[in-house]
């Protein structure tokens, strides 16, 4: 078989078992990964991730986690009310993400998720972020980029997939710095952080192990795989994977 200095893990959501079980092959060959197995997997996982975020007090929206749930009265006070995001744990660029604006609304699609037999995030919604959120990429523990996600008219999603515009932004020291950390929480060398700039401070709403690049580097006009290259033309060598494929 042929050997290879490094590997960039570039894997869809929907075949993450499969994308990651190629990859940690990689790494028990002694290949390098500029993002580990390991770190692919916890951050794909979102109720993971944010327990680890929380855990190091990284700012995020309440959220709550439910899986057939019975009592939503309950569940929707605990977020503070309507309205409320509720997102389905498997979904990405924006699909399985609904927003209940009334308390009737959000029941109604929180008993639907729980007839069909799936798990949710019920999370409040930063009403002051207006539709637009913060999109960082992170590079070897560095904001080399990042940019304004606006959400079309009329939808509370930000994502570019889902006809979002973006534009160039100067963050904040607190917004570079809850980038930073939560990239390292996840153990990602590079990633895209999303963030909401809500009345207490940033709050983190997900970290992407493979993000887009064609949005922000047109909206920077940073050449964002130039970076990753060089990234990996310093720090690649034989067996420098910490997990070795095991984890």
């Amino acid at each position: 078989m042929p050997k290879y200095d490094a590997v960039i893990p570039r894997i869809g959501a929907s075949v993450t078992f499969f994308g990651t079980a190629v990859l940690r092959q990689f790494e028990m060959m002694g290949v390098y990964p500029v993002n580990e197995s390991v770190a692919i997997t916890r951050s794909r996982d979102k109720l993971r991730s944010l327990q680890l975020l929380s855990r190091k007090g990284i700012g995020l929206p309440v959220t709550v986690f439910a899986h057939r749930s019975g009592n939503t009265d309950e569940l929707l006070e605990i977020v503070g009310g309507a309205p409320v995001v509720i997102k389905l744990l498997e979904g990405t660029q924006g699909v399985g993400v609904v927003l209940g604006e009334t308390h009737n609304a959000a029941a109604s699609i929180i008993q639907a998720f729980g007839g069909v037999n799936t798990n949710i995030l019920v999370q409040e919604f930063v009403k002051e972020a207006n539709g637009e959120d913060i999109r960082c990429l992170v590079i070897n523990d560095k904001v080399v980029a990042s940019m304004k996600r606006t959400g079309r008219e009329g939808d509370f999603r930000s994502n570019l997939h889902r006809g979002g515009s973006a534009q160039l932004i100067k963050i904040t020291p607190m917004e570079r710095q809850t980038a930073v950390s939560a990239a390292k929480i996840m153990g990602l060398n590079v990633c895209g952080v999303d963030l909401l700039r809500s009345a207490h401070g940033p709050v983190v709403m997900e970290v992407n192990s493979s993000p887009g690049l064609e949005g922000i580097e047109k909206a920077t006009g940073i050449d964002i795989a130039d970076k990753i290259i060089s990234f990996i033309e310093t720090r690649a060598k034989p067996d420098k994977t910490r997990t070795r494929g095991l984890g």
